[in-house]
């Protein structure tokens, strides 16, 4: 079994994973609580919450199994050598954990908040149902020959396609609407910095170990960072862009006289008060 050469690198690994497991974990909850807080989820495409639970799930089946499985971390050593690391540590299982279970609670708040006109599209919903029966048939062509490995490497492959597609119709959404309204920056400022930390913490593996063995063994967490850090910036690129501009038009777009007439009932009121409180006023009369 491989070992760490280097201990300062050994640290730096476990503190990156853990910052990783932190951002990506509370990434969650900023969506969480301004769905609660609104008591609506208007603005956050429902197509992105069902492939997102395709995904998380998928990934925790792939963590979950690699990093406690005795018989698939022999197969994986088999193929790509015996001193070579489990690509897989515990933060990534814990977040596999955490995500799932936020998700579901996203979900469930989909079922007792104002959803407006929104429903999962039929294209989601084929790619749900195509995903799962292709899962069924993986499972029934591994078990006879024990293609442990294999069969996990299957959902490792669902988890990088997902995060793939997940987040093109909200992308897609925010930019037909001209607003990001309803869908959290906060959680993607945070997935932004759980995705840059996550593939540093590839990358001291990699120094350490002298090879770049675990980018390719780990294929799945290699694209996964690097799927998020793109899509977090399309993101960020939308929330100040497209709401700067929604407002900037909105101000815009006010009619002169209705402006006017605005100015001249808050004059109004002004003088009435004024003269409640017998105190001089000259209105704002003279600004409209």
């Amino acid at each position: 079994m491989a070992s760490w050469h280097s201990l300062p690198l050994e640290i730096a690994y476990l503190v990156l994973g853990w910052v990783a497991f932190f951002s990506w974990s509370f990434s969650f909850y900023p969506q969480v609580i301004l769905n609660y807080r609104r008591k609506s989820v208007v603005g956050l495409h429902f197509d992105f919450l069902v492939l997102n639970m395709t995904k998380h799930s998928s990934y925790l089946i792939y963590n979950a199994a690699l990093f406690f499985s005795p018989a698939i971390q022999r197969q994986y050593r088999e193929k790509y050598g015996y001193d070579e690391m489990i690509p897989v540590a515990l933060n990534d299982v814990a977040f596999s954990i955490h995500a799932v279970l936020l998700t579901a609670i996203t979900l469930f708040q989909v079922f007792i908040y104002e959803r407006g006109s929104q429903k999962v599209s039929k294209t989601c919903t084929a790619i749900s149902v195509i995903v799962w029966v292709s899962v069924i048939v993986c499972i029934i062509v591994a078990v006879p020959n024990h293609s442990w490995l294999w069969l996990i490497s299957v959902f490792n492959t669902i988890q990088v396609v997902m995060t793939a597609i997940k987040y093109i119709p909200q992308a897609v959404m925010n930019f037909g609407r001209k607003s990001t309204e309803g869908w959290s920056i906060g959680n993607i400022l945070l997935d932004l910095l759980g995705g840059l930390t996550n593939f540093a913490q590839m990358g001291v593996q990699s120094v350490d170990q002298s090879t770049l063995v675990n980018f390719f063994g780990n294929i799945g967490k290699t694209l996964l960072s690097l799927e998020v850090v793109f899509f977090d910036l399309l993101f960020i690129f939308q929330h100040y862009t497209l709401n700067h501009l929604m407002s900037k038009r909105s101000r815009h777009s006010m009619p002169n006289g209705i402006h006017r007439r605005i100015c001249s009932v808050d004059s109004h009121w002004m003088e009435i008060l004024a003269e409640a409180c017998k105190c001089k006023y000259y209105g704002i009369r003279r600004l409209v």
